[in-house]
């Protein structure tokens, strides 16, 4: 995959392409995800907050109406689809033409957030938690980002052992990828799942080994932004990570990764065009 080409995605018979590696900016609306600053209370604050992302240069907007930190309490399934399906219209609304990802395990809320505008499924489960996940994302037709984890949030934590977490992650990622092939599911992200069932030590060990996930032949998205990794690392809240986010990014680009998941995208589409003049040549 040449990294400075358009990637093209099929999005239920429409190809829309963006160029590699992109920016894809992380907006909440709930009440509960753990860095403050991505929280929004209502729609309509989101939406702005899209469109000034859009700005800063984001190529995508992930949406999240549930959440998936360690730890999180599962909310109600309706309380989820309502918040997507509002959240995702008012993006839509106001950027006509940014694609949007809805991020959940729930194949209804999948289901509602592309009925409202999305096109692309974020599941932090990798299609494993509903069984439905996979089958919707082949019928609606979209792509699907698979990220690795293990058991749902309140309890992901208790899940870290591995044998060798590079092999282990890249073992079981494969079985979601292979999975998700099965059901008729073409359009593919992997992501390796930082801090989703892996300790600080493992989750630098993924980064330090992410050039191993271009076997999967599939765009590679690192979510990285503010998580415990960093702030455990250098002693230090989330709302102070920003510099830790960028130093983080740009070893995951040096690693391969083509899609940087983040809170702050002018940062990491800085941290992008400075890496793609370093690396003229890279692909």
């Amino acid at each position: 995959m040449n990294r400075r080409s358009d990637y093209v995605f099929n999005i239920n018979g429409s190809l829309k392409s963006i160029k590699l590696p992109a920016v894809v900016g992380v907006l909440n609306y709930t009440p509960d995800s753990f860095y403050a600053e991505s929280r929004h209370s209502s729609a309509s604050s989101l939406a702005t907050a899209a469109k000034n992302m859009a700005t800063e240069g984001a190529a995508i907007i992930d949406i999240g109406c549930a959440s998936s930190r360690p730890g999180a309490e599962v909310i109600p399934e309706e309380d989820e689809i309502r918040r997507a399906a509002e959240a995702v219209s008012a993006v839509r609304n106001s950027i006509p033409d940014i694609l949007i990802s809805i991020d959940t395990y729930r194949s209804t809320v999948a289901e509602a957030a592309i009925t409202a505008g999305a096109e692309i499924i974020n599941d932090i489960s990798g299609g494993n938690f509903d069984p439905e996940m996979l089958a919707t994302a082949a019928r609606r037709r979209v792509p699907i980002v698979l990220q690795h984890s293990r058991g749902t949030p309140d309890i992901m934590q208790s899940l870290t052992h591995y044998y060798d977490v590079t092999a282990d992650v890249l073992t079981e990622l494969n079985e979601s990828v292979e999975n998700a092939k099965r059901h008729g599911v073409t359009d593919i992200i992997v992501d390796p799942g930082f801090g989703f069932a892996k300790t600080t030590e493992q989750s630098f060990e993924l980064l330090s080994n992410l050039q191993a996930f271009k076997v999967f032949g599939f765009p590679i998205m690192v979510g990285l932004s503010r998580k415990s990794m960093i702030c455990s690392t250098l002693g230090i809240t989330p709302e102070n990570a920003l510099n830790g986010t960028t130093a983080a990014n740009v070893i995951a680009l040096m690693g391969g990764a083509d899609l940087l998941r983040v809170h702050d995208p002018k940062e990491a589409r800085q941290a992008i065009d400075i890496f793609l003049a370093t690396n003229k040549n890279i692909s």
